[in-house]
């Protein structure tokens, strides 16, 4: 999915609108103003999944509507924490982008647990994509989130508190525009490899990258 720079700023700011429309309204007779007034975001520090030593990171920027995110997830995400991950080799980081209300719904749902429980949540919304994306209206879509989030233990009081949580929704925004606006993110998933910009491609070409860059590391050491 593509996010030209120009689009950057006007994503940022669709998204941060989802408060007035979030799922935590769905039972609400009468909609929130659309004039109300946000926090301002602060940004948040990286979930780092691994041992936070590992000689090298990997980023990946990701949106939870994002089909080529959810493949990489379903196909290559096992490999690379088999390989490198769980070796401690490597230390992985997933960075939101949100293009739209829906996907800021669901990047509010994977925090909606602490950072203990991000990637647990981040692997249910990816594993069922399909499925909770499968709606034709807001209201659909909001219902199918509630039941990712009651399979990762959440309440819908817990739920609709994370969504109805403006300073948790100006944070989330603020932490996705400042890091892509830094990387220059164009489009997900877009991976920074040892703070190389790259593109997603097929699994043994992301395996050179990772590999000579565990080798420079080390030769660095």
């Amino acid at each position: 999915m593509t996010l030209s720079r120009r689009s950057l700023i006007a994503a940022a700011s669709a998204a941060l609108t989802a408060v007035v429309v979030s799922p935590a309204l769905a039972q609400e007779t009468q909609p929130a103003p659309a004039e109300e007034q946000m926090p301002e975001g602060r940004v948040l520090d990286d979930i780092v999944l691994g041992n936070a030593d590992a000689p090298v990171t990997v980023i990946e920027y990701a949106s939870f509507t994002c089909s080529h995110c959810q493949a990489f997830h379903e196909e290559n995400l096992p490999k690379l924490k088999a390989e490198y991950i769980e070796t401690g080799k490597v230390k992985f980081i997933q960075r939101d982008v949100y293009f739209d209300a829906v996907g800021l719904w669901a990047g509010i749902l994977a925090r909606c647990g602490g950072d203990t429980k991000y990637y647990a949540i981040a692997d249910l919304l990816f594993d069922d994509q399909k499925t909770w994306l499968n709606a034709k209206t807001g209201d659909e879509i909001a219902a199918n989130l509630r039941k990712v989030g009651a399979k990762a233990g959440m309440s819908a009081e817990q739920m609709d508190a994370c969504w109805a949580d403006k300073q948790m929704v100006s944070d989330l925004v603020a932490t996705f525009q400042k890091h892509a606006t830094d990387d220059k993110v164009e489009g997900t998933p877009t991976f920074i490899i040892a703070g190389e910009k790259v593109q997603n491609q097929p699994w043994e070409d992301l395996k050179k990258i990772i590999d000579a860059k565990i080798a420079e590391a080390e030769n660095k050491g």
